[in-house]
């Protein structure tokens, strides 16, 4: 292999006192917490983007509002608003606290992307943001849109005919292709979906039903995106939603964070520094995890704290992170196979946008068995009736995690003292969209393991 470009990266991998990167390659469970964390109030000017980005990311999406209420009749319960339910989780921590020798945290969220309408998962929040503001931007450039317009415009004949004079392609594992390709398809542009080996047979079924084009690949998510960036590149009039390194994925994520706020509040639950938000989000490549942690420290800045989770096989970030080469090194460098029953984690190598964004502002990460996560599918069903898939499951076991790390490891967080305070809430990101057969399997296995 040349190394000739990673600068320190035979060092690095091979640095046999290094115990992160050794568990890493041994494929064990790891905790890792970020020693580059800072106060967010001492790095919130340095940032790029910021909370009046998050905003306008809100509100572009609520001008769609009335747009979704035409084209997707099942969104007009919550009047064109893309939003998932927020439920309390009291079985579902008892069960994991038993099975993981803990005590059970008084307050266990579920944040349910698996349930967000029309794609059901979490990319359809950045997703789909991002294809509506490439869809605003055209229709303003043809004189097709003025400040004010009703957006079911967008469903007419005039719009649909616009945009199938344009592309949009991606590269996926599944769940960001389901939402590119089914809102894109929709609003009439042709699209292409460049998935990985590991992407299911049904997503892909799906997505030809929609009238999407699919392109396989019999290699990983990296070369799906690689090979998706040169077509872009080829094609006139084509717009490449890139999941590695695009802003307005990563900010139609980060609005999650305003709607989350007012659901706490109505629930009444309490978030300051005494009372912390405890949040675990599974991270692939890293965007909707990223976006989600960006948007939660602008609105709740300290007392929240954000911490991914990521397969075993395919510890992307946590590499790159506790590397500082982000997406200069990939899980394969260090002997992985970044092959995982969580699909929509089975990244081999992080964006390096998100890593570096997250540099001060993640807590932690940690690293989950395929064996638990087929478990935690058969215990969340059994205990909450949820029908998730493996990846959304990842931060089921973060709350034990950090009951069981050192007294050091939690005062590094500051939650020494206030650990037995917090609210835990873990991030469902798919599911709804699984057929009942791959749900049945996925029960069965991991109700083996339990």
């Amino acid at each position: 292999m040349d190394t000739s470009t990673r600068k320190g990266w035979v060092d690095i991998a091979f640095a046999g006192t290094d115990t992160t990167l050794n568990a890493l390659r041994q494929g064990k469970e790891t905790l890792w917490l970020n020693p580059s964390r800072r106060p967010f109030d001492e790095i919130k000017q340095e940032l790029a983007l910021g909370f009046d980005d998050i905003e306008e990311a809100a509100a572009r999406l609520q001008r769609f509002a009335p747009y979704f209420v035409a084209a997707f009749p099942e969104t007009a319960t919550l009047e064109g608003i893309l939003e998932s339910p927020l439920i309390r989780a009291d079985s579902a921590a008892r069960r994991v606290a038993q099975w993981l020798d803990t005590a059970p945290p008084e307050h266990l969220l579920i944040k349910c992307d698996s349930h967000l309408p029309i794609s059901g998962s979490i990319k359809a929040r950045g997703g789909i943001y991002e294809v509506l503001l490439h869809a605003e931007k055209l229709a303003v450039t043809h004189g097709l849109l003025t400040p004010g317009d009703d957006y079911t415009c967008f469903a007419s004949e005039a719009f649909r005919t616009l945009f199938s004079q344009h592309s949009i392609v991606v590269g996926s594992t599944g769940n960001l292709g389901l939402s590119i390709g089914i809102i894109s398809a929709r609003l009439g542009f042709n699209v292409t979906v460049h998935m990985s080996a590991d992407a299911r047979t049904w997503k892909k079924a799906l997505l030809r039903e929609k009238g999407v084009q699919v392109v396989e690949h019999q290699s990983d998510y990296s070369v799906a995106v690689a090979q998706g960036r040169e077509e872009a590149l080829r094609t006139p009039r084509c717009h490449f939603v890139d999941d590695e390194d695009s802003t307005s994925l990563f900010l139609g994520y980060a609005v999650a964070a305003l709607r989350l706020k007012k659901q706490l509040h109505s629930q009444s639950i309490r978030v300051d520094n005494e009372h912390p938000l405890i949040v675990h989000l599974p991270c692939g490549v890293g965007g909707g995890p990223g976006g989600i942690a960006f948007g939660l420290k602008h609105v709740f800045g300290d007392s929240v704290h954000c911490l991914f989770a990521e397969p075993t096989h395919s510890p992307c970030m946590l590499l790159g992170m506790h590397t500082q080469l982000h997406n200069a090194i990939s899980v394969q460098d260090i002997g992985l196979d970044n092959l995982t029953c969580a699909d929509g984690l089975a990244v081999g190598r992080a964006s390096a946008f998100v890593g570096k964004v997250m540099e001060p502002l993640l807590d932690g990460i940690y690293t989950v068995s395929d064996e638990h996560l087929y478990a935690l599918v058969a215990l969340i069903k059994e205990s909450e009736g949820l029908d998730l898939e493996p990846s959304a499951v990842a931060g089921l076991p973060g709350f034990a995690r950090l009951s069981h790390a050192s007294t050091q490891e939690r005062a590094s967080l500051g939650l020494k003292e206030v650990l037995s305070n917090a609210t835990h809430l873990v991030w469902a990101t798919g599911g709804a969209m699984v057929p009942d057969e791959e749900h049945a399997a996925y029960y069965r296995q991991g109700k083996a393991l339990l």
